[in-house]
């Protein structure tokens, strides 16, 4: 018996070996006995038979299941990943740019508008010569490849225009946050290494609080009329109606030099500069539009800020690299948002998790249904709203995708898959090397006996990586402008022994077919509004004001709103804490969405670390309930603006949604 069980289980393996041996198994395997029956005869075809019916008995058939169910969305991408390789090969041979390619957009389409906003709209040949005559301004004050200007603008058409006009000289536009205010201002435009700031006169205010800390040999320009109150500050308005407008010298370029920076806060430590190449640019964009089926024809609606990816890549993108008409607006508007869209003939939009649900919060008007908006693209929908989304608004495809700004870790959901926020090949994970490794219930990543990470199982959590592959653009790390904060991204042995991916600091759960589903964020931040927050960054202001070392920060999470929201755990055993005065420094040094909805105020220090820090995870899971919690819990009254006593009645009233944060 124990013959007939050993015979069983080499028969087994050698059908699993065979069949997984095969790329497409199911496809091979069939092409195979076809062969083999024709050249063969009918015995080798038995045998082939024989094998693939073990291996289908024996377990087989789920691999075969996820074959039929995975190939067409396997093929399809694969077609266009190999068309975006061959075209970034293509670009980088011949020194081509995303000015460049900019440049035969407008000759297919010079009188077609590019950008609207508000009342205003620009063609394509408008936007060509307004961002040549920034870059002749620019380059008669000196500037040249691989200098730094810091772009400070509320969300307008001027934010592309003038980072194009720096790009057709080589120089680099780095795209500040406008929400920023003093430290974490200036430390963006420190860590871009900038040479020059050009601002609008809406933010002088808050670059004239940081201007004794700028270099004295920097650059100041600002838009706007009159003076700007900034020292030594020069007036943009009259010097470019002077400046030419022809073609400005082009330097040599690869498709793999810096286009611009876009801030990060990654996942640890204050914002930091990442690097955009055009390659970059170039495959996130039209990897969207490929996927999506964007076209010249589309009028593309982008409420979401210009000085981050989604809006200022992606969306942008359609517009120089497909001749797609897009509508910037200023700020997001959940009741205008529908009306902007019949008026504009919107046919595409983009989204955050946000705004899908605060667009479900409006009461129904006649416009969601007038509309002619095909598509919407972002991250961050909520499963449980996905249907109910569609259905209302009678959008059919939503786009859900995941990108890493400064890494080589971009997937899509481009067929409908609620939840998912992209995908990996399961029958041919090589194609695409992005994939889920173990971690462990801290989020610290598991590695076997040799040292190599484990893969994540379907259903068990893993952090998204990339394998990164120098020299191809597709796989290429850009990282940072910071080599050190660069290095930490990267880990190795991750694949095999001696390679090297990139660390998103996302963790993702995948299915049996390949989609993956956002899970947490591991590391020092969390997502809220839309935007990454910094627990360092919160934490340094928070001791700076209290003159307190046990302080930390960390996100929660909040019944029907996305992300998690800012919670500070503060160690006042004496109530010596002055929530006025703290809430006063929390609003002149961070941004709103940086600022913590909830305040906890510790009789006693809870568990520390090795390194003497507050242990998160328990603060974590305890939340801002105060059924559990003994210390005093505050909440910001946003009616108030003040912080003010977290009873079990506002509790509650929180978790049924009656009262929003």
């Amino acid at each position: 018996m124990t013959s007939v069980f050993s015979v069983a289980r080499s028969i087994r393996t050698v059908a699993h070996t065979f069949c997984n041996m095969l790329a497409l198994k199911l496809i091979a395997f069939f092409g195979l006995g076809v062969f083999l029956s024709y050249y063969l005869g009918w015995t080798c075809m038995l045998t082939t038979v024989t094998v693939f019916a073990v291996y289908l008995v024996t377990g087989g058939w789920k691999f075969v299941k996820v074959v039929i169910k995975t190939l067409p969305r396997d093929l399809r991408a694969l077609s266009v990943l190999l068309t975006l390789k061959w075209n970034v090969k293509k670009y980088n041979n011949t020194g081509s740019s995303i000015p460049k390619l900019f440049q035969q957009t407008v000759e297919k389409f010079p009188n077609k508008p590019c950008f609207m906003y508000e009342d205003k709209t620009w063609t394509f040949k408008e936007v060509d010569l307004l961002s040549n005559s920034i870059a002749n301004y620019f380059y008669e004050a000196g500037y040249r490849p691989g200098h730094v200007v810091a772009i400070l603008m509320e969300n307008r058409p001027e934010v592309v225009f003038y980072w194009l006009g720096l790009a057709k000289i080589g120089a680099v536009g780095a795209l500040i946050n406008h929400n920023l205010r003093d430290k974490s201002l200036l430390h963006c435009i420190e860590a871009g290494e900038a040479q020059g700031v050009v601002f609008t006169q809406e933010l002088a205010s808050a670059l004239q609080d940081i201007s004794k800390d700028l270099p004295r040999d920097i650059g100041l320009y600002f838009i706007g009329q009159g003076s700007a109150n900034v020292t030594n500050a020069i007036s943009l308005n009259p010097a470019l109606d002077k400046s030419p407008t022809y073609c400005p010298p082009a330097p040599r370029t690869k498709f793999t030099d810096k286009l611009f920076y876009v801030y990060t806060s990654g996942t640890t430590g204050l914002p930091k500069a990442a690097i955009i190449s055009h390659s970059r640019f170039y495959y996130m964009s039209c990897a969207v539009n490929s996927f999506l089926q964007i076209t010249s024809e589309d009028v593309l609606y982008d409420a979401l800020p210009l000085y981050h990816t989604a809006g200022g890549i992606i969306g942008v993108g359609q517009a120089f690299l497909r001749g797609t008409t897009v509508v910037i607006k200023k700020k997001f508007s959940a009741s205008k948002f529908w009306d902007d869209c019949v008026q504009y003939k919107c046919t595409a939009a983009q989204y955050i998790g946000e705004i899908c649900r605060y667009l479900m919060a409006q009461p129904h008007r006649s416009s969601e249904t007038q509309h002619k908006v095909r598509v919407m693209f972002g991250n961050g929908l909520q499963p449980a709203l996905w249907r109910e989304f569609q259905k209302r608004f009678g959008v059919e495809i939503m786009g859900e995708f995941y990108g890493a700004t400064e890494g080589n870790c971009n997937i899509i959901n481009f067929d409908n898959r609620v939840g998912a926020c992209g995908f990996t090949s399961m029958i041919a994970p090589f194609m695409y090397p992005v994939t889920l490794i173990k971690v462990d219930e801290d989020n610290n990543i598991v590695r076997d006996s040799n040292g190599v990470c484990v893969r994540a199982k379907p259903g068990e959590p893993g952090e998204l990586v990339g394998k990164i592959v120098t020299g191809d653009p597709l796989r290429q790390f850009d990282g940072y402008v910071s080599r050190k904060a660069s290095d930490k991204k990267v880990a190795t042995d991750v694949f095999k022994k001696g390679d090297m991916a990139f660390l998103t600091g996302d963790v993702l759960i995948m299915d049996e077919y390949g989609y993956m589903y956002f899970r947490d964020r591991t590391g020092d931040t969390f997502r809220w509004r839309g935007e990454n927050v910094s627990t360092f960054e919160v934490e340094t202001t928070i001791s700076k004001t209290i003159k307190l070392n046990d302080a930390v920060v960390y996100g929660v999470e909040v019944p029907g709103s996305e992300g998690r929201a800012g919670m500070a755990a503060i160690v006042d055993p004496d109530n010596q804490i002055n929530l006025v005065e703290l809430n006063a420094a929390l609003q002149k040094s961070l941004p709103s969405y940086s600022r913590p909805l909830f305040i906890r105020l510790m009789r006693k220090a809870a568990d520390t670390t090795g390194t003497h820090k507050l242990k998160k995870t328990t603060l974590q899971a305890e939340a801002f309930n105060p059924n559990i919690i003994t210390d005093r819990l505050f909440y910001m009254n946003t009616k108030t603006g003040h912080y003010e006593s977290l009873t079990p009645q506002i509790y509650q009233d929180i978790c049924d949604r009656k009262l929003r944060l």
